[in-house]
């Protein structure tokens, strides 16, 4: 039997609030967290490990060569390309979550079950990954991949910013070259998407029949923050081997005459021949680093602007919901 989820299908978040408040949420989770996905990055790139006399390096290792070599600001190589892409990033995640939510609500009562919070997560999470998110890995990793010293002017990169490299990887190898590795980023997007809001429903869910007192209005932050933890840390652990063959594929460039499945079949026999299972979970300590307290961020800012806007912003003109109608 499904486990039932309290929704008011007649109070929805507006498109205007996910906008602002997933925004603003989604730009301060890559302010605070960009570094350790850089530091993944590097680590699912590397063959170290595999080679004789080099030591694989782990993830504290690998963010102070970063640093060493290429200054602080290394860490925030790719940060352009995803501040651009986070504002309709969050807005398509959370509006796409509610409507998805509502087209799966029961018709007669409005409630939403566990199963339909799953699926409407799934399906946000696809959306998002076709229409901003793969373009914008694509672009990010092929920044974060140099190993260029940010201190030296004389030092120059194939890819000098986000602009720069849009224009060169689209010149050279074609606008699909920005979807390479759709299909895996869809998968993991979506796989996050599902296990991170059901898991985070039903904590919340659950918080509220503790703390009745708390009905019709937000969460303490702290709770919210403690749940979004909990939950962003499931998805990378679910499916860190799609994360990592993804990676190293849109790092890489096409070869004429192969198709995208051959080209996933090849990086995953090449990396599980040359380097082993655990290669396919290189970088998992840094991408739940960076994931769960991502999503900590996202939640509890997005709870706390939205709830801000709804009092005193545009959505009260286009029927903003309360707190609780919207997990």
């Amino acid at each position: 039997m499904a486990t039932k989820v309290n929704q008011d299908p007649k109070k929805r978040t507006s498109a205007a609030t996910n906008l602002i408040a997933g925004g603003g949420a989604g730009m301060m989770e890559a302010l605070v967290c960009h570094p350790l996905d850089t530091i993944k990055v590097r680590m699912q790139l590397s063959k170290r490990g595999r080679v004789p006399g080099q030591a694989k390096r782990g993830f504290i290792r690998t963010g102070v060569e970063i640093v060493k070599k290429e200054t602080a600001l290394g860490l925030y190589k790719g940060l352009g390309a995803v501040l651009t892409g986070i504002v309709p990033k969050m807005a398509i995640r959370f509006t796409s979550f509610e409507w998805y939510k509502q087209l799966l609500a029961d018709k007669q009562t409005g409630i939403v079950s566990g199963q339909a919070t799953f699926f409407a997560g799934l399906a946000a999470g696809v959306t998002e990954a076709v229409a901003v998110v793969t373009p914008m890995e694509v672009i990010k990793i092929r920044l974060q991949a140099q190993h260029h010293s940010m201190a030296d002017p004389l030092d120059v990169p194939k890819y000098r910013n986000a602009g720069h490299a849009l224009f060169t990887v689209v010149k050279e190898e074609g606008f699909g070259a920005l979807y390479r590795g759709v299909s895996l980023t869809a998968l993991r997007q979506g796989s996050n998407q599902a296990v991170n809001f059901t898991a985070y429903s039903y904590f919340k869910k659950w918080l509220y029949e503790f703390q009745p007192e708390y009905v019709g209005q937000n969460l303490p932050s702290y709770q919210t923050t403690l749940i979004g933890l909990v939950s962003g840390a499931m998805g990378p652990l679910s499916n860190a081997p799609i994360d990592t063959i993804k990676t190293r594929l849109q790092k890489s460039v096409a070869q004429p005459g192969e198709s995208a499945i051959q080209r996933i079949t090849k990086i995953a026999g090449e990396m599980f021949k040359q380097e082993g299972f655990h290669a396919f979970y290189k970088g998992i300590t840094p991408r739940i680093m960076r994931v769960a307290p991502g999503q900590a961020v996202t939640f509890t800012v997005y709870e706390y602007l939205k709830q801000k806007i709804e009092r005193t912003g545009p959505a009260a003109l286009t029927g903003g919901s309360t707190a609780e109608a919207k997990l």
